[in-house]
């Protein structure tokens, strides 16, 4: 009996030891673990006028800038970078209008920038992109380009993935604006530039999970974007548009149309100045300043 007992202890430890040296064959990489979400993740659609500018502040301490603004927005933006004690971060420009890229070349050239990504594209021969293309090198950096499938660091526990421009050439150059998508924990945002239909159709059928909580309503709310097939696919339970004094009609009287009879909670910049949304990994909360 005691000789049975003994033979049943040497083959439990040998194979416990079996086991931990598999275990310690296998790269950490590899051992799949959930990530606990611990902290917040905040996005701040900063009042610039009429144009684009959003700071990400992630929870790892990881922070992203997607597009500077126009001239009238350059102070805004600098203004938030300075208040939030920003020190170091990267950048996306969506696309090279001037309403998009006015302040990144002092962004540039006052903080430590990691990485700056900018869809190719055919490239405006204007002072606002040949000063920002100047401050990127003289820092020795490089753009990164922009394309569908392209990952962008923002920490443990979120993901950012961008979905656009999915194809090389178009014919509009609104459509090769990069589209970030970010996700962490059950929520999501979308982050579209001046997107319009032609690029939402290809984001559509290159099979990308569109859906998202948060979107940001491409080209300001103009009719070129924000098509019907492309929101039903986001399907967000809220919308921010950045926007501000224009001649261009924006936001159009379709685009509020269509996501207030989609019952989507609508922010806009015009009207509520800066629009923050905060990501606990399970809900979005919203605070606006005039």
């Amino acid at each position: 009996m005691k000789k049975r007992v003994w033979a049943g202890i040497l083959l439990l430890s040998a194979m416990l030891l079996n086991t931990t040296a598999c275990s310690k064959g296998v790269p950490t990489s590899a051992v799949s673990e959930p990530v606990s979400l611990s902290g917040k993740l905040t996005a701040t659609f900063i009042d610039v006028g009429q144009g684009d500018a959003t700071l990400i502040q992630a929870p790892s301490g990881k922070v992203l800038l997607i597009d500077g603004g126009p001239k009238d927005g350059e102070v805004a933006v600098l203004s938030t970078l300075k208040s939030k004690g920003i020190r170091q971060l990267s950048i996306i420009a969506t696309h090279e209008d001037a309403d998009h890229i006015t302040a990144l070349d002092n962004v540039v050239n006052t903080y430590d920038v990691d990485k700056v990504y900018l869809p190719k594209m055919p490239t405006k021969a204007t002072v606002t992109m040949e000063r920002f293309a100047n401050a990127v090198k003289t820092k020795g950096l490089k753009f990164t380009s922009a394309k569908a499938g392209v990952s962008v660091d923002l920490g443990v526990g979120v993901t950012a993935v961008l979905l656009a421009p999915v194809k090389d050439t178009y014919d509009q150059d609104n459509n090769y604006s990069a589209v970030l998508k970010v996700s962490y924990g059950d929520t999501s945002f979308l982050f579209t530039g001046d997107a319009e239909g032609e690029s939402e159709r290809d984001m559509i059928a290159s099979g990308a999970n569109l859906k998202a909580t948060v979107l940001k309503v491409g080209h300001h709310g103009s009719r070129s974007s924000s098509t019907d097939p492309f929101m039903k696919a986001v399907s967000p339970k809220y919308a921010v548009i950045e926007v501000g004094p224009n001649s261009y009609g924006h936001p159009t009287s379709t685009i509020l149309n269509r996501l207030s009879s989609s019952g989507i909670k609508t922010y806009r910049t015009d009207q509520q100045g800066t629009v923050t949304a905060v990501s606990d990994g399970k809900s979005v909360t919203f605070t606006t300043e005039k």
